[in-house]
């Protein structure tokens, strides 16, 4: 036997050896790593997500914005309509309303939105951007298509994965929120432990 069919066959062996074990405490079968892998991806992707968002509405506006600061930001800028702290909660799915405060008082000391009312009742409060605010917004835009969107379309099939991407993570959203609710419902105490 050649030396060369020796290396290749060696490889081969060690090539078999190598497979990673997937199995761990949170995946102990083929559907809970496929879960497991994918709560991975999401991690990681967030914490690229917000280093993106915060790295990119800090160069668009001067601000040492936070990645929910820029959400609220756009979120309250989409369709140029002013939205109620109830609207921009709901619109990022966030049941921490007093922290939505805090952003968009951040943002109105900022001079980014700005109160507006259609009555004088605290109900009737929404918020709506600034000119400066809409500059920034803008600014955000042409940045996020000249760096992210310009990375983005290199890639072929690109949009439909996407798609499908969204499709999958819109389902798993509405699965963990149904699952929050059900761990919060049975909540055990742990004081004796």
């Amino acid at each position: 036997m050649s030396d060369a069919k020796k290396v290749s066959k060696k490889d081969n062996m060690s090539m078999k050896t190598l497979e990673l074990d997937h199995h761990w405490h949170l995946a102990t079968n083929e559907h809970e790593i496929a879960i497991t892998e994918l709560e991975h991806s999401l991690i990681r992707s967030y914490e690229g997500f917000t280093r993106w968002t915060r790295e990119c509405v800090v160069a668009s506006s001067g601000f040492n914005m936070s990645t929910h600061e820029c959400a609220i930001l756009n979120i309250i800028a989409m369709h140029d309509r002013p939205k109620s702290t109830t609207e921009i909660t709901r619109l990022l799915n966030r049941d921490d309303k007093s922290n939505i405060q805090y952003s968009i008082g951040k943002l109105t000391s900022y001079k980014l939105v700005e109160k507006t009312s259609t009555d004088h009742r605290r109900k009737g409060v929404r918020y709506r951007t600034t000119i400066a605010g809409n500059r920034v917004v803008k600014r955000y835009v042409s940045l996020r298509k000249e760096l992210l969107i310009e990375l983005t379309e290199t890639i072929r099939s690109m949009d439909g994965q996407l798609a499908a991407g969204s499709k999958i993570l819109d389902l798993m959203s509405g699965m963990y929120d149904q699952a929050a609710r059900i761990a919060a419902i049975h909540r055990t105490t742990f004081e004796k432990e």
